[in-house]
C-alpha cells in the first residue's frame, strides 16, 4: 500500500504527542543555551493539553491535527505557538475531505505548513530556526516524488535532509528571533526550533511508514 486512511492517521498525532513529551527536558535544555528556556516546557504543554482533547472523542488525523494546532495557537506561550499553530492547522486545512492521505497529499500538507510559516515570518535557511529543518526536508520530499521514488523512500530521504538541517544549525549565527541579539554567541549550539521541528518531522514520518 501506498496510502493510509485519515481515520488510522490519528495515530501519527498520538506519536507527536508522545515524542514532544518524552523530549521536553531536552528541547529546554537546548533553548536555555541562547533563549528562555522554556521552549520543551512550553511545547509539551500544548502537546498534552491536546492528548487531554482526543481522548475525549474519537478523531481522525484531520481532526487530531486541527485539534493541536489549535491548542498550540491559543494555549501556550511563547512564539513557537503560532508558528506550530500554524504548521498543523495548515496541514489539517489539507486532509479535510480525504479519506485516504496518498504521497502527494502529504507533499500538500508539507507544503502547505511550510507556505504558512513563510508567511508569518521572513525566516530562511541559515538563519537559525526551524525553517533550516523545515525547508530542507520538503524539498527533498518534493524532489524524490518527481523522480518517482515511492511513499516510504521519499519519507526516508526527507527525514535525511530533515536531520542534516537540525544538525547546520549548530554553527550558525542567529539572525532571527530573540537569540539574534546574541550575535556570535548564539554559534555552537542547535537552533531549538530546528530540532523540535525534527523531532516531529521524523516521528511523522516514522509513525507513516507503519501504517502505509
Amino acid at each position: 500500500m501506498s496510502t493510509f486512511s485519515n481515520r488510522d492517521g490519528i495515530k501519527i498525532v498520538y506519536n507527536l504527542i508522545a515524542t514532544i513529551q518524552d523530549n521536553k527536558e531536552y528541547l529546554s535544555e537546548i533553548d536555555g543555551a541562547i533563549g528562555d528556556g522554556d521552549h520543551g516546557i512550553n511545547m509539551n504543554k500544548g502537546f498534552t493539553k491536546t492528548e487531554h482533547k482526543l481522548r475525549e472523542k474519537n478523531m481522525d488525523l484531520t481532526e487530531g491535527l486541527k485539534t493541536l494546532g489549535m491548542t498550540l495557537m491559543t494555549e501556550i506561550g511563547g512564539s513557537m505557538g503560532p508558528l506550530y499553530g500554524t504548521f498543523f492547522l495548515r496541514m489539517s486545512k489539507v486532509t479535510t475531505g480525504e479519506e485516504e492521505i496518498k504521497q502527494d497529499i502529504f507533499s500538500k500538507m508539507l507544503n502547505e505548513a511550510c507556505d504558512g510559516l513563510k508567511n508569518i515570518g521572513n525566516a530562511k535557511v541559515g538563519d537559525k530556526t526551524l525553517m533550516d529543518t523545515l525547508i530542507p526536508a520538503v524539498e527533498a520530499y518534493d524532489k524524490a516524488c518527481n523522480e518517482r521514488k515511492n511513499f516510504k523512500e521519499s519519507l526516508n530521504l526527507m527525514q535525511e535532509a530533515a536531520e542534516k538541517g537540525k544538525d547546520s544549525t549548530k554553527d550558525m549565527v542567529a539572525k532571527v528571533g530573540r537569540a539574534a541579539r546574541l550575535g556570535e554567541r548564539s554559534r555552537g549550539v542547535l537552533d531549538a526550533g530546528a530540532t523540535s521541528c525534527n523531532l516531529i518531522l521524523q516521528t511523522m514520518a516514522d509513525s507513516i511508514k507503519t501504517i502505509i
